[in-house]
């Protein structure tokens, strides 16, 4: 009897380069995300993040490397690699005069779906919008604007979805509320790749996190795995074990403390 392969990475990224002009971006980028799970590509502004999410979306071609989505690959097959995955930006792309109901309602719709309200009722009640269907969107929170707007992008069920730091912008309570919508994307089978610079985003989120750093994957592991990255200090007797932002700042140096703060 032979032995059962493993399953395919949903996303895979090998020896990904793009430079613009006289500015390289990425240095030979490699990563893999299974399927069914929360990817959290960690980096300061400028690491080259909402690059790598733009050549898996199609938007860009890589200098060099390769890359496939749900199986397909980005260069070859850019079609299917567009039909498999949604795609949620840094701010909320949702109409402000519309309600919520009508937003969703109007994405189906373009979709050529069939029960286009029976689709809109189903996401209002999974994101705990209902109460707020009817209402303009103007008039929504932050969180709740985002929620929205990573409810549209599920219309259709593709089996992935790219999150360029979805979080940027928001108050505590909305990035919370936007926490929990994406935990239970992954909860459903969702495969989901979320660029972040906040370090607490990846801890709380991913189940597995690459720190992407002038260009290069510096380290990629679950939270366990980097935090054994560094040993545990000792303070009073008492041993402390690294957090995740010990160990982004040991590994990217001085530079990023900075622009966090």
């Amino acid at each position: 009897m032979t032995a059962p392969t493993a399953a395919a990475p949903e996303i895979r990224v090998q020896g990904l380069e793009k430079a613009y002009k006289d500015l390289t971006v990425l240095r030979g980028v490699d990563f893999d995300v299974a399927r069914g799970s929360i990817f959290a590509l960690l980096g300061s502004n400028g690491a080259g993040k909402t690059t790598v999410v733009k050549i898996l979306s199609t938007l860009l071609k890589a200098d060099r490397g390769s890359a496939s989505v749900h199986g397909f690959d980005v260069a070859t097959q850019a079609d299917n690699v567009r039909e498999s995955f949604s795609l949620t930006g840094q701010f909320a792309a949702v109409d402000e005069i519309l309600s919520g109901r009508e937003n969703l309602v109007l994405v189906a719709r373009l979709r050529h779906l069939k029960g286009a309200a029976k689709i809109a009722d189903d996401l209002l009640r999974r994101f705990s919008l209902t109460d707020a269907a009817e209402r303009k969107v103007a008039t929504y929170s932050g969180g709740m604007r985002r929620r929205l707007d990573i409810a549209m992008s599920l219309i259709g069920d593709p089996p992935v979805v790219f999150l360029d730091e979805p979080t940027t912008g928001l108050d505590p309570q909305a990035r919370l509320e936007v926490w929990r919508a994406v935990k239970e994307l992954a909860e459903h089978g969702t495969t989901v790749l979320l660029t972040t610079q906040y370090l607490d985003e990846a801890e709380h989120l991913a189940d597995r996190i690459a720190i992407l750093h002038e260009g290069r994957i510096i380290v990629n592991g679950t939270l366990a795995e980097l935090k054994r990255l560094l040993p545990p200090a000792k303070v009073e007797y008492v041993e402390k074990q690294p957090t995740l932002e010990d160990v982004f700042l040991t590994l990217v140096g001085t530079d990023a403390s900075e622009e966090q703060s």
